[in-house]
């Protein structure tokens, strides 16, 4: 995850390092970066054990405040220290929970496939592209990832990546470039910095989708599929309307590796259908969300 977009500009997903635990305690290395909050300051003290709840004792990793962390920074960082998503990703070696995701996603209804072309947006720390490159076969020298992220994101084998603004002028044909035409998928799982105010952040991931989508409309191979990040909410009628006309079927999804405290759900549009040069408002859909 990307930490956020300046001026409106895309993020990606939670792009901090989750904390590292020795011995049964995690180390205040914890601390990462994700959309809207800053990673926790120096100071903070990570114990192993908090407590006894109902007789049993409560193996909760809990952070005690020190020096200048915040409270929601707090809460973040022991959340993050109690997620078993983010502890069986670091066991496995993956960038981040959001692997998670995917990998279910594409459990249940097969969109990714050996040899395709994919553009990911918002890629960092990584997770989605180590996914898909398992799935279409990068390692044996088939298909082909373009990502693009804000932030850095280290090197992931037959992945190339782009540390730039997605909403720059220039990078639509950069990206096209990159991939070398067409693409068969256009992943998105960018977010914005946040900002408290639920109405306005929720304006912003469509806002964002909304860009992704224009982008996958011109670069997408008949056929073609699309896979981005919102948050529910009626402001995405509109957005869910122009999927349902350009693509053969749209669902929305609640990955389990969603946290369920979190408005967070993603739609999947398959078979599109539309042509780049085809005005908007031309077509219909026979497609259908939920």
């Amino acid at each position: 995850m990307s930490t956020g977009k300046s001026g409106g500009r895309p993020t990606n997903r939670a792009a901090g390092k989750a904390a590292s635990s020795a011995g049964g305690k995690a180390t205040s290395k914890a601390a990462a970066r994700v959309p809207g909050k800053a990673a926790p300051k120096a100071g903070a003290k990570v114990v192993g054990v908090a407590g006894k709840s109902g007789g049993a004792r409560d193996m909760r990793v809990k952070v005690k405040k020190a020096g200048k962390l915040k409270h929601s920074s707090q809460l973040w960082l022991e959340r993050q220290l109690n997620d078993p998503y983010v502890k069986r990703a670091r066991e496995l070696g993956y960038r981040s929970r959001a692997a998670f995701k995917i990998e279910e996603m594409d459990d249940r209804f097969k969109f990714l496939k050996t040899g395709q072309k994919l553009i990911d947006l918002g890629c960092a720390p990584g997770g989605w592209c180590q996914i898909a490159a398992g799935r279409v076969g990068l390692e044996k020298g088939k298909g082909r990832i373009v990502g693009i992220d804000l932030l850095p994101v280290d090197p992931i084998p037959g992945v190339d990546l782009i540390e730039m603004d997605f909403m720059a002028d220039d990078a639509p044909a950069l990206l096209t470039q990159r991939l070398g035409g067409k693409a068969d998928g256009v992943l998105s799982d960018m977010a914005a910095n946040t900002t408290g105010h639920k109405k306005t952040d929720h304006l912003k991931i469509i806002a964002l989708a909304e860009a992704a989508l224009e982008f996958a409309n011109g670069i997408l191979m008949p056929g073609g599929f699309f896979l981005a990040k919102l948050f529910q909410g009626g402001e995405s009628a509109e957005l869910l309307a122009q999927l349902k006309r350009d693509f053969t079927m749209v669902r929305n999804l609640k990955p389990a590796a969603s946290r369920s405290d979190s408005s967070e759900l993603y739609v999947l549009a398959t078979g599109f259908r539309r042509k780049a040069e085809e005005h908007p408002s031309e077509g219909a859909s026979d497609g259908s969300a939920g």
